[in-house]
């Protein structure tokens, strides 16, 4: 039987652990340290792990002594460097979350939505020096619906990951791997994302805001807001038929009841769920940076 090496962090990370576990020899973990589930599931299981950064050697200090077959990432948070790469004595792949080699980067799923995606999906590709531009082994498509935010899609994500590994090691069980080179110039990048980058801009027409906001909805920190110096976090908003003017300014609070409307660049947008404490919506104040002292 295959021996496997697992590099994993967050929900994901621990759910398709579990999975490996139960089929697989799991030699090692390395994790972050903020993934407590992980750690705790690889002390209850009696699996060696490592929490942290394991650059500058540390990660493979940790692990040079175990002999495995296959090193597997999974929504894991650093980047490897060439001597854990190399240290799998037939395989070193990841699991990314869009259709490679479009979306490299981090939260590929969160960036999709964001940019009105229909559809995004998981990759697992070869390791190698650069950052997500290994050869590919397989791909799943994973439809997104008009009404998905990132968390649903990380659940039909959770579906896949495992499916996919499974397939990925049935094909190099039986010397049938082949492996697919990536197009550079189908290549697209974004970047890490932090909770204050989910600012709202009002000048926006009503489905990137759409877009936006359930691209971050909770459990997601969310898209946000100010008034009267007081953030407010938005988790679902829809386009309204209320109709606007020139007069009204971008950001500007049209209604209160039953709904909370707001004008944007081509309409206006209903805030249908929101998390805000003590905040009084008063129609004419007008949302966003302006209100910041």
């Amino acid at each position: 039987m295959l021996t496997i090496g697992v590099l994993c962090s967050g929900g994901l990370g621990l759910d398709t652990l579990k999975k490996i576990a139960k089929d697989y020899t799991v030699q090692f973990v390395l994790t972050d340290s903020n993934s407590i589930g992980i750690i705790d599931f690889a002390k209850s299981h009696r699996i060696p792990y490592f929490a942290g950064n394991p650059r500058n050697n540390k990660g493979y200090d940790f692990i040079k002594n175990y002999n495995v077959d296959i090193i597997a990432s999974v929504n894991y948070l650093f980047l490897i460097e060439e001597d854990i790469i190399a240290h799998a004595n037939k395989l070193t792949f990841n699991i990314h979350g869009s259709l490679l080699p479009k979306y490299r980067g981090r939260t590929p799923h969160v960036w999709a939505i964001i940019n009105g995606e229909t559809s995004a999906g998981i990759t697992a590709h070869v390791i190698d020096a650069s950052c997500d531009t290994g050869k590919i082994i397989h791909q799943i498509e994973v439809p997104i619906k008009p009404n998905d935010t990132g968390a649903i899609m990380l659940e039909k994500y959770a579906e896949a990951y495992y499916p996919l590994i499974k397939r990925v090691l049935y094909d190099l069980d039986n010397n049938q791997l082949k492996l697919t080179a990536q197009n550079e110039n189908q290549a697209t990048y974004f970047g890490k994302r932090t909770p204050d980058d989910g600012e709202i801009n009002w000048n926006w027409n009503a489905e990137v805001i759409r877009n936006w906001v359930r691209a971050q909805a909770k459990p997601y920190p969310g898209a946000f807001t100010y008034l009267n110096n007081k953030k407010i976090i938005i988790d679902k908003v829809s386009e309204t038929n209320l109709e606007t003017t020139n007069v009204h300014t971008n950001g500007e609070i049209l209604q209160i009841d039953p709904a909370i409307i707001v004008k944007v660049e081509n309409g206006a947008v209903s805030l249908d769920v929101i998390r805000t404490e003590n905040c009084t919506f008063t129609i004419g104040n007008i949302l966003g940076n302006e209100n910041r002292k």
